[in-house]
């Protein structure tokens, strides 16, 4: 759901840059009066392991059409929201910069888009009230369960609500080979499915820590009082770490070809047989402005990884490299971010 510069109006994106920017800048604040210094390596090591999901599309049976995770539900009920917000700009503006993944000047709607919706509506709407609910009864079996129900319900909501958004930008943007209620029909429910896959990835991760360390997972703790760690906090660093690795420079090779949700609205999937859908050309589409052109002119000056593989070849050894890099790269500005703003640093008592 990585929007192309030529989707937007320069108005349109920065207006979603500003809402993006005041998100965040709220996020900031809030951070620096926490103190878990554990979120740390949590933050680190999860911001990879989302980066390196979302670089493997899985195919939606008989539309022609994959999908990706975002990755919003998965880092707010670890990181809580702000903190899984800020991973998921780093993210975002990691993918957008190295790898030309998602236009720049369309960076601030793709935060909104992909970002908000699964940090902020999806933990406070959807993972805190279902979490500390009495959904399923009482005990370890019924906390389970609201996970798994929090975690699906979660990724699909949100996933409407980004591809909604995805339609209001390109329509208020005056993209006019784009009818509303067309882009709306094909967009809604193909992130339907997509968001239901996520769902349950999502849920496979939240259920590990679950069994594993518990006391990891945002509002579990004070749901369910007696929850005990059965793993120390390094394991579970170290596994997720692992899991990263094999997902970006092993699993990314086997991701699909087919178009993700939204380029196959747009362009459809002929080639394989399917429908044309809204039948753009992918080689001249949207709304062209000097300050597209502006912005696509740094990404090529700064994407060493282009499309996650070596520039003029089709070796797989560069999705492997993109994998592992930029995922290291992801944690490795995590870590900075923090430590630069001072957040999850053990804060000193006062004393009389």
């Amino acid at each position: 759901m990585h929007m192309a510069d030529a989707l937007l109006a320069p108005a349109v994106a920065a207006t979603m840059y500003a809402a993006s920017g005041a998100a965040a800048g709220i996020s900031l604040h809030k951070l620096k009066k926490e103190d878990e210094p554990q979120k740390l390596p949590v933050m680190a090591v999860t911001a990879a392991l989302v980066f390196a999901g979302q670089m493997i599309n899985y195919t939606i049976p008989g539309t022609g059409s994959s999908g990706h995770m975002c990755g919003g539900m998965l880092l707010s009920a670890l990181l809580g929201p702000q903190a899984g917000f800020l991973s998921m700009i780093v993210i975002l503006a990691i993918q957008c910069l190295f790898f030309a993944d998602g236009g720049l000047m369309a960076l601030g709607a793709n935060i909104w888009n992909m970002a908000f919706y699964g940090c902020f509506v999806g933990y406070y709407l959807i993972w805190r009230p279902i979490v500390r609910g009495r959904w399923f009864g009482n005990g370890k079996g019924a906390m389970r369960g609201r996970i798994i129900a929090a975690s699906i319900i979660g990724c699909i909501l949100t996933l409407q609500l980004g591809a909604f958004s995805v339609v209001l930008e390109t329509s208020l943007s005056g993209i006019t080979e784009l009818p509303f209620g067309a882009f709306v029909t094909l967009m809604q429910p193909i992130h339907l499915a997509i968001g239901l896959v996520e769902g349950l990835i999502t849920a496979a991760v939240l259920s590990f820590v679950f069994e594993t360390r518990p006391e990891l997972l945002r509002d579990v703790k004070d749901a369910e009082g007696g929850l005990k760690s059965k793993w120390s906090l390094g394991s579970v660093v170290a596994v997720l770490a692992a899991v990263t690795l094999v997902v970006g420079g092993g699993l990314s090779l086997l991701a699909s070809a087919d178009p993700d949700g939204l380029e196959w609205a747009l362009f459809g999937n002929e080639e394989e047989g399917y429908a044309a859908n809204m039948g753009l050309d992918e080689e001249n589409f949207g709304v062209a402005s000097d300050i597209a052109d502006k912005a696509g002119s740094i990404q090529e000056a700064t994407s060493f990884l282009p499309d996650y593989a070596f520039p003029d070849s089709e070796s797989p050894a560069g999705t492997t490299v993109s994998g592992i890099v930029g995922s290291a790269i992801v944690a490795g500005v995590a870590v900075l971010i923090c430590l630069a703003g001072g957040f999850f640093r053990k804060k000193k008592t006062k004393t009389a």
